[in-house]
């Protein structure tokens, strides 16, 4: 499985053009999108040709469908890829089976991707399924070109793990977005906040359980603090019902640690 094409144009499908065209094993044989100007940006960061043309769709050992959820399947279907070839989708919450080939398999990266940033893809860790034993081997064989850590997920597995990095990624992501909006009335800049997002981040990855690290009113059952930071709020309904839910998680989470206050 040396020859690959990425069907694809978003903020994955360019990353993983960039780390297989950096391979020094694997070959990107054509990049293919149906969005034209996305498709020619990634070609021009690659140098792998571009298409979205089916009819011009390239022959390779290894087709890598990095699309939406919602179109792996659809996108799959309509493409005259060769009954040989490994047809490979990269989503963490969608299963293996919604690929209508006899070689299927699921390559999913755990990161976040963004347009125009760059992602050292040996420190991202994939996690690989195949229709067939042999299809596993080499589907391991290709992740391994392209990450240090490769490891295997049934689609049940590899939901939940997705599910993990919505809290982890995205929900950790937006809660610094409020963070942001619950400051903007004192026309401080959102920078103000980055050291304390460094060192938080970075205690959590210290840590062995990023419960061990929690620090701040809730934690410490400062009901007052509480109060007062909830009047601050005032009639916001939405920003109110999250602080509450969080806080009240936070505390009974911290019953079960040495966080609770002693009797």
């Amino acid at each position: 499985m040396k020859e690959v094409v990425i069907i694809g144009s978003g903020n994955l499908a360019e990353a993983l053009a960039r780390a297989v065209a950096g391979s020094a094993t694997l070959r990107l044989r054509q990049i293919w999108a149906r969005n034209a100007a996305r498709g020619e940006a990634i070609s021009r960061l690659t140098g792998a040709p571009r298409s979205s043309d089916p009819d011009r769709l390239a022959r390779a050992e290894c087709y890598l469908l990095a699309v939406s959820d919602r179109a792996v399947g659809e996108v799959a279907a309509r493409l005259p890829i060769p009954s040989e070839a490994a047809v490979v989708h990269t989503a963490g919450a969608v299963s293996m089976d919604t690929l209508p080939f006899a070689r299927r398999g699921v390559l999913y990266p755990l990161q976040t991707f963004t347009a125009g940033r760059e992602v050292d893809f040996r420190r991202v860790p994939l996690f690989v399924e195949a229709s067939s034993p042999d299809l596993l081997a080499e589907l391991e064989e290709a992740a391994g070109a392209l990450s240090d850590t490769v490891l295997r997920a049934g689609s049940a597995e590899r939901a939940r793990l997705h599910l993990a990095a919505v809290f982890a990624c995205n929900f950790v992501n937006h809660l610094y977005a409020l963070g942001a909006e619950a400051l903007a009335p004192t026309g401080l800049p959102f920078d103000v906040l980055k050291p304390l997002i460094r060192e938080t981040a970075e205690k959590a990855l210290a840590a062995a359980s990023p419960a061990e690290a929690q620090t701040g009113p809730a934690v410490r059952g400062d009901r007052e603090t509480l109060r007062r930071h909830l009047e601050i709020i005032g009639g916001d309904a939405r920003l109110k019902t999250i602080y509450e839910l969080l806080s009240e998680d936070i505390w009974e989470i911290s019953k079960k640690t040495s966080h609770a206050p002693k009797p």
